[in-house]
């Protein structure tokens, strides 16, 4: 199963804030989405990083409340990691261990189609395997 399978069923929408908003906005942003990042772009649709709850709650622990005035683009992080929309679920789950980040954001083209959590990750790869046990199980039943 690929990426484009999980975004095919999750949907390619992706919440976006703007580097000059503060981080309170972008706060009010993922709760009012019940999520964990956001991309940052520029006026032009640019992605520029990303900006999780780990970031801001590491800069909470260093600032303290003065955090909340911040900028994303202050915050964010502009290492982004990205895949295509070929990549295996497996090479995503691969990458984000690795690189120790929940999102993954998904580009084709040098342009956004979506964004991939490790929870959607870790769903489609149960969903895959439950579906080669049931194989497994009409094989064997059909073998007797």
């Amino acid at each position: 199963m690929t990426l484009a399978a999980i975004l095919k069923t999750k949907g390619h929408d992706v919440a976006t804030t703007r580097p000059t908003h503060t981080i309170a906005e972008a706060l009010a942003r993922l709760a009012e989405r019940g999520i964990g990042a956001v991309l940052v772009e520029d006026a032009l649709g640019q992605v520029l990083g990303i900006l999780s709850e780990r970031d801001i709650a590491r800069a909470l622990a260093t600032h303290g409340a003065a955090t909340l005035g911040m900028t994303a683009g202050q915050l964010m992080t502009t290492r982004l990691v990205s895949a295509k929309p070929g990549t295996s679920v497996e090479e995503a789950m691969r990458i984000m261990t690795e690189g120790r980040f929940r999102h993954l954001p998904v580009m084709e083209g040098g342009l956004l189609v979506g964004i991939v959590s490790i929870g959607d990750v870790v769903k489609s790869l149960l969903a895959q395997k439950a579906q080669e046990v049931d194989s497994l199980k009409a094989y064997v039943v059909g073998a007797i």
